[in-house]
């Protein structure tokens, strides 16, 4: 990393579990980045999960992301997962930043820091502008993902009172964001924390 880098991502040292959450083009993958490099520590994304399950079986991500609208024990696999590793990390006593759509309600008691990103469609769009999917794919998946989300758990991705930051990401540029999150950690204090909003608790198993 060049000086430069080094003068613009500072070291943070903690040891708390921090999960991001956002619609595409949010600017999550770009904050979760900076913080791995900065915490020094894993970066875990719903996005490489979702790709391992594909391996595993054996499918394209567009096959199983089919599969996914028809059969409900995909995204439940897929959520397992995502909140087995939050159990794992949050009672590790060591840094990690998990992301995905549900991360926040998936770690519940063990996220230390629930951080849900976001801006106007808009520009949403002009950001996804150069990736794979289309502009058209991202929004009906926007919207398959809200329904089943809300179908499997009762879950309504507008409710935002739980998380601990939330951000229109239009508003800053990529090291402002950075800087915002950077000081809601470091200035983290568990000793004065009085506590979260309660995270309504997630029935990933149909029997629940």
């Amino acid at each position: 990393m060049s000086d430069a880098a080094a003068e613009s991502l500072p070291s943070i040292d903690t040891t708390i579990l921090v999960t991001v959450s956002g619609p595409p083009g949010c600017g999550a993958t770009t904050l979760c980045e900076q913080l791995a490099e900065a915490m020094d520590c894993p970066y875990i994304s719903g996005g490489d999960i979702f790709r391992d399950l594909a391996e595993k079986h054996e499918m394209t991500l567009t096959q199983l992301t089919a599969k996914a609208q028809e059969d409900q024990n995909i995204d439940r696999e897929l959520d397992r997962r995502i909140r087995d590793i939050a159990r794992e990390w949050g009672e590790s006593d060591k840094a990690c930043i998990l992301e995905s759509r549900l991360a926040g309600w998936l770690a519940g008691e063990y996220a230390d820091l629930r951080i849900r990103l976001d801006a106007p469609m808009e520009v949403r769009k002009k950001r996804v502008e150069s990736r794979e999917e289309t502009l058209a794919e991202m929004q009906v998946r926007e919207v398959n993902e809200a329904q089943r989300y809300h179908a499997y758990y009762e879950i309504d991705l507008a409710e935002r009172e739980f998380y601990d930051v939330d951000l229109n990401t239009a508003r800053w540029g990529k090291q402002g964001v950075f800087e915002i999150v950077r000081a809601a950690i470091e200035q983290y204090d568990l000793e004065q924390d009085e506590g979260p909003f309660e995270t309504p608790d997630v029935p990933i198993d149909a029997d629940e």
